[in-house]
């Protein structure tokens, strides 16, 4: 495996996506220049979704659209804003087939659990699934390939696929939230023989975007009818 990436070292050249700097630190494809210009999310935000908040906030603060729609999930997190280098980082990963940048983004998502999550034990990761359809086409899951290298990071948590997308839905770029809801009820349900695996669990589950929590919600409301 170390001779495989030395010789893509060679023929490939690593490079900053941000600024095109060569052979960046502090990670693979990003250089300590461009990652001081990232926006991670920090107090405040909901304590359900994450979404932040602009101004002053006291208390404990839930964002409207939670209130609205009572997310199914206990909690969520987003890392970073999806702007600037890190919205570029994920296209390319996501549409262009830019794979190495799974370990780069998958640094943000660990650097997350560890400032939000701290002690917060999970017996497992899973992942948001695409549609058998939309897999086929796109060759593989940007989702799946970020919770594998999060778990790589700490080996004492398993990483499964748990969950299936039963209903195609449209893409949700351009919809309300409203609409977000209604595309994605009902589209996922948990593969037959996880039940085992998630009864009684924490589950991390990892997806590469999220924006009003809907499909998060419709995740989370699966595993936990299966005992999550």
């Amino acid at each position: 495996m170390r001779l495989l990436e030395g010789m893509r070292g060679l023929l490939f050249p690593r490079s900053c996506v941000g600024c095109g700097a060569s052979d960046p630190t502090p990670l693979p494809h990003l250089c300590r220049d461009c990652l001081v210009e990232l926006h991670p999310i920090c107090d405040p935000y909901c304590r359900r979704c994450g979404r932040p908040a602009w101004g002053l906030i006291d208390g404990d603060y839930e964002c409207s659209l939670c209130r609205e729609i009572r997310p199914a999930f206990d909690s969520a997190r987003s890392v970073m804003l999806f702007e600037g280098i890190v919205a570029e980082m994920i296209r390319m990963l996501k549409y262009r087939r830019a794979l190495w940048l799974a370990a780069d983004l998958a640094s943000f998502l660990q650097h997350g659990w560890e400032t939000f999550f701290p002690g917060r034990g999970f017996d497992m990761i899973t992942y948001v699934p695409l549609h058998a359809w939309r897999r086929r086409r796109r060759g593989y899951n940007q989702a799946a390939l970020l919770a594998r290298d999060l778990g790589k990071r700490d080996r004492s948590i398993l990483v499964r696929s748990c969950l299936i997308r039963t209903i195609p839905t449209a893409s949700q770029t351009r919809l309300t939230a409203s609409q977000r809801l209604t595309n994605v009820r009902g589209a996922f349900t948990v593969k037959t023989g996880s039940r085992k695996w998630l009864e009684g669990k924490r589950i991390l589950l990892v997806d590469d975007v999220m924006t009003t929590g809907a499909t998060a919600s419709e995740c989370a409301r699966a595993l936990k009818a299966a005992g999550a």
